[in-house]
Protein backbone atom coordinates (compact mmCIF):
# COMPACT_ATOMS: atom_id res chain seq x y z
CA UNK A 1 0.00 0.00 0.00
CA UNK A 2 1.55 3.20 -0.62
CA UNK A 3 1.86 6.21 1.63
CA UNK A 4 -0.49 9.12 1.38
CA UNK A 5 1.31 12.27 -1.24
CA UNK A 6 3.93 9.40 -1.72
CA UNK A 7 2.73 7.90 -5.25
CA UNK A 8 3.66 4.47 -6.47
CA UNK A 9 7.36 4.65 -5.29
CA UNK A 10 6.83 4.18 -2.08
CA UNK A 11 5.67 1.42 0.18
CA UNK A 12 4.38 1.90 4.13
CA UNK A 13 5.77 -1.46 4.84
CA UNK A 14 8.95 -1.87 2.29
CA UNK A 15 9.83 1.06 1.84
CA UNK A 16 11.06 2.44 -1.90
CA UNK A 17 9.96 0.40 -4.49
CA UNK A 18 12.00 1.54 -6.78
CA UNK A 19 16.28 1.81 -6.35
CA UNK A 20 17.46 5.49 -6.47
CA UNK A 21 19.74 4.68 -9.52
CA UNK A 22 17.40 3.87 -11.46
CA UNK A 23 15.47 7.28 -10.78
CA UNK A 24 18.74 8.89 -12.41
CA UNK A 25 19.04 6.09 -15.14
CA UNK A 26 22.78 5.09 -13.29
CA UNK A 27 23.81 8.69 -13.58
CA UNK A 28 25.62 9.27 -10.58
CA UNK A 29 27.53 12.46 -11.65
CA UNK A 30 25.53 15.97 -12.19
CA UNK A 31 26.42 17.44 -15.62
CA UNK A 32 26.66 20.90 -13.36
CA UNK A 33 28.24 21.67 -9.99
CA UNK A 34 25.72 21.56 -6.91
CA UNK A 35 26.49 21.66 -3.16
CA UNK A 36 24.34 20.78 -0.26
CA UNK A 37 24.02 24.29 0.66
CA UNK A 38 23.06 25.17 -3.22
CA UNK A 39 19.85 26.79 -3.42
CA UNK A 40 17.33 25.69 -6.20
CA UNK A 41 14.55 27.64 -7.45
CA UNK A 42 12.29 26.68 -10.42
CA UNK A 43 12.40 29.67 -12.93
CA UNK A 44 8.47 29.39 -14.44
CA UNK A 45 9.62 27.73 -17.89
CA UNK A 46 8.51 24.47 -18.83
CA UNK A 47 10.70 21.78 -18.24
CA UNK A 48 11.48 20.21 -22.00
CA UNK A 49 11.48 16.55 -22.62
CA UNK A 50 10.96 13.29 -20.45
CA UNK A 51 10.96 13.86 -16.69
CA UNK A 52 10.44 10.96 -14.21
CA UNK A 53 7.98 11.54 -11.25
CA UNK A 54 10.81 12.64 -8.94
CA UNK A 55 11.34 15.30 -11.24
CA UNK A 56 8.08 16.77 -11.32
CA UNK A 57 8.23 16.18 -7.64
CA UNK A 58 11.84 18.58 -7.58
CA UNK A 59 10.13 20.78 -9.41
CA UNK A 60 7.62 21.19 -7.70
CA UNK A 61 9.49 21.78 -4.04
CA UNK A 62 11.41 24.55 -5.98
CA UNK A 63 8.47 27.44 -5.82
CA UNK A 64 10.57 28.93 -3.50
CA UNK A 65 14.10 28.94 -2.96
CA UNK A 66 15.20 25.42 -1.27
CA UNK A 67 18.63 24.09 -1.01
CA UNK A 68 19.95 20.85 -2.30
CA UNK A 69 20.06 18.76 1.04
CA UNK A 70 16.28 19.67 1.59
CA UNK A 71 14.78 18.81 -2.09
CA UNK A 72 16.87 14.85 -1.03
CA UNK A 73 15.47 15.12 2.11
CA UNK A 74 11.90 15.85 1.26
CA UNK A 75 11.84 12.75 -1.83
CA UNK A 76 13.70 10.58 0.39
CA UNK A 77 16.89 10.20 -1.88
CA UNK A 78 20.21 10.12 -1.40
CA UNK A 79 22.31 13.28 -2.04
CA UNK A 80 24.15 12.27 -5.34
CA UNK A 81 20.63 11.03 -7.16
CA UNK A 82 19.12 14.02 -6.02
CA UNK A 83 21.62 16.35 -7.38
CA UNK A 84 21.26 14.69 -10.60
CA UNK A 85 17.73 15.22 -10.71
CA UNK A 86 18.17 19.23 -10.11
CA UNK A 87 20.82 19.21 -12.56
CA UNK A 88 18.84 17.60 -15.65
CA UNK A 89 16.39 20.57 -14.62
CA UNK A 90 18.44 23.06 -15.30
CA UNK A 91 19.86 21.92 -17.99
CA UNK A 92 16.36 21.92 -19.11
CA UNK A 93 15.81 25.62 -17.96
CA UNK A 94 13.02 24.67 -15.26
CA UNK A 95 14.99 25.71 -12.42
CA UNK A 96 18.25 28.15 -11.30
CA UNK A 97 20.80 27.28 -9.10
CA UNK A 98 22.89 29.63 -6.96
CA UNK A 99 25.75 28.36 -4.45
CA UNK A 100 25.64 29.06 -1.01
CA UNK A 101 26.18 32.84 0.17
CA UNK A 102 28.25 32.42 3.52
CA UNK A 103 27.85 36.01 5.61
CA UNK A 104 31.39 34.72 6.97
CA UNK A 105 34.06 32.14 6.53
CA UNK A 106 32.22 28.39 5.94
CA UNK A 107 35.20 26.80 8.09
CA UNK A 108 34.38 29.03 11.13
CA UNK A 109 35.87 27.06 14.08
CA UNK A 110 33.07 28.29 16.44
CA UNK A 111 30.31 27.57 13.65
CA UNK A 112 31.76 23.88 13.42
CA UNK A 113 31.79 23.17 16.87
CA UNK A 114 28.02 24.27 17.03
CA UNK A 115 27.54 21.77 14.53
CA UNK A 116 29.39 18.91 15.84
CA UNK A 117 27.16 19.79 19.20
CA UNK A 118 24.14 19.74 17.62
CA UNK A 119 24.94 16.39 15.76
CA UNK A 120 26.07 14.72 19.51
CA UNK A 121 22.92 16.29 21.30
CA UNK A 122 21.25 13.90 18.31
CA UNK A 123 22.79 10.74 19.02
Amino acid sequence: MTAAGDGPWLDDAAGRLVRPFTVSNGRTRPTIALDLMSQVMATGAGAFGYLGPEHAQALDLCRAPVSVAEIAAHLRLPAAVAKVLLADLVDCGALTAKPPAFHHHPTDRSLLEAVLDGLRRQL
